[in-house]
């Protein structure tokens, strides 16, 4: 072991991490990046990609059991749960082996290891608590995610209770879940096993699910939801679980009064903590709020030479969210200048059936700083498209400011919505006005079309409805 010389150092190897530790390469910098368990993080390999490919699994069976309304006839439809595991494996496998490709094509120094602050701009690197390297840079960029919030009591077991990961890799497929939390990761995991076949019950301690969404929107995709034989519970605050022999019984107070559901598996998805533990902050000035590390519009912590992007500095917890925060990062430590991002210009994607994307303010946020709005709404079920497609569970919504035309927010539920979301983004982070959408050409046929009559539709346009 000998100690390494670099100009930055970045610990951890997910989507805010590898993004920072190859844009500084571009940059000319000489670079280490310490990862413990798998590049790409938990998004690459226990969260966005493999989740992704379980629901595209869950879509297309969905799909072959309603093919007879394309025409198509088919009987005995059936799956092998053990190879839609499998699948998903196989893809967040691959993309971890092209991260490192791409480590190595930018001459990323990479370490296996935890990486700790031993002293000012120096890390040591362990390895089964061993030291296996000591670096030195003037630049140390901390990105080591987050992790799924533990409910007491309610700690993974993988026979009863099981978080993300369980979840992701079961042995067999569980004829009924108990889901803890509403927000992307539970409803995802609620859609995904309902579109399996399974019963789902949703709790929530909130008063509407997917609370981080605009009401109108959490409105639509509850009475979805419902239509597709889940079970949620709202204003749900969970108390207890009792696990038998082949069952687990978790026990919550509703509206007053203890109710019981009893399912053979839970899924806790009930928050994120940050990954603060283990990093050699505690003797520094570096600040610590709720599991989080407080930092600046570039990632400064106010430790000279020391940052932190990603969840690990706080919500939205999104990987694109903590990729350009690197870059933002590694180009203000480079002096490029670069232009911090706008909060409210980050998109948010939940991938259940259908789909839900936003970007900017919700209506109430809209109507609490004073904006006085026009609301424009389309529902897909007037776009000839999505009819084509035998996708007409959709809306969109958007907000403007009355006054100056300002798209203040965009809300959509529905096939693809997801992929659509990015022409808000842009919309937003251009600063255009309702004229300039009303103005723009969307191509027919298209789902995006929904866009342009629900912009239309908040100015007394709409066309098609």
């Amino acid at each position: 072991m000998s100690e390494k010389n670099y100009d930055l150092i970045v610990i951890g190897g997910g989507p805010g991490g590898y993004v920072a530790a190859i844009r500084a390469s571009q940059l000319g910098m000489k670079v280490a990046l310490v990862e413990r368990e798998n590049l790409g993080g938990i998004c690459l390999n226990w969260g966005c990609i493999p989740t992704k490919a379980l629901l595209r699994s869950s879509e297309i069976n969905h799909l072959l059991h309603h093919i007879g309304d394309f025409g198509f006839k088919a009987d005995n439809i059936r799956f092998e749960f053990d190879k839609v595991v499998k699948r998903s494996r196989d893809v967040a496998r691959k993309l971890s082996s092209g991260v490192a490709y791409l480590l190595k094509k930018n001459n990323v120094s990479v370490f296996d290891g935890t990486g700790k602050l031993a002293r000012k701009n120096k890390i040591a690197v362990e390895k089964d608590g061993d030291l296996v390297a000591t670096l030195d840079a003037p630049h140390i960029i901390f990105a080591t995610g987050a992790r799924a919030r533990v409910l007491p009591g309610f700690e993974p077991d993988r026979k009863f209770v099981w978080s993300y990961r369980e979840a992701l890799m079961p042995d067999l497929m569980p004829n009924s879940l108990v889901v803890i939390g509403s927000g992307a990761i539970g409803v995802e995991f609620a859609s995904f096993y309902r579109n399996m076949g399974a019963d789902v019950t949703v709790l929530e301690a909130l008063p509407r699910i997917l609370p981080a969404e605009d009401e109108e929107i959490s409105s639509f995709m509850q009475k979805k939801f419902e239509e597709q034989g889940m079970r949620l519970r709202v204003s749900t605050a969970v108390t207890g679980i009792v696990k038998s022999s082949n069952s687990v019984t978790v026990v919550a107070e509703v509206g007053g009064r203890t109710e019981r559901f009893e399912a053979e598996k839970v899924i806790s998805a009930a928050g994120i903590v940050g990954n603060v533990e283990n990093l050699g902050l505690e003797n520094t000035a570096v600040k610590v709020e709720r599991t989080h590390i407080l930092v600046d519009e570039f990632g400064r912590t106010g430790v000279e030479g020391v940052y932190a992007i990603g969840d690990l500095t706080g919500p939205p917890w999104l990987a694109h969210k903590a990729s350009h925060e690197g870059i933002i990062c590694v180009e203000h430590i480079a002096g490029l200048k670069p232009r911090p991002f706008e909060t409210g210009n980050i998109p948010s994607c939940t991938y259940c059936r259908p789909q839900v994307a936003s970007v900017g303010m919700t209506e109430s946020r809209a109507k609490d700083l004073g904006h006085k709005i026009r609301v424009g709404r389309f529902p897909f079920v007037g776009n000839g498209k999505a009819i084509a497609m035998g996708e007409t569970d959709g809306i969109v919504k958007t907000i403007f400011d009355a006054e100056t035309g300002e798209l203040l927010g965009a809300h959509m539920a529905g096939a693809e919505v997801t992929e659509m979301i990015q022409g808000y983004v842009i919309a937003r982070q251009l600063e255009s006005t309702e004229e300039q959408l009303i103005d723009t050409v969307f191509p027919h046929p298209t789902i995006s079309e929904v866009m342009h009559e629900s912009i239309l539709d908040a100015y007394g346009q709409v066309i098609h409805f």
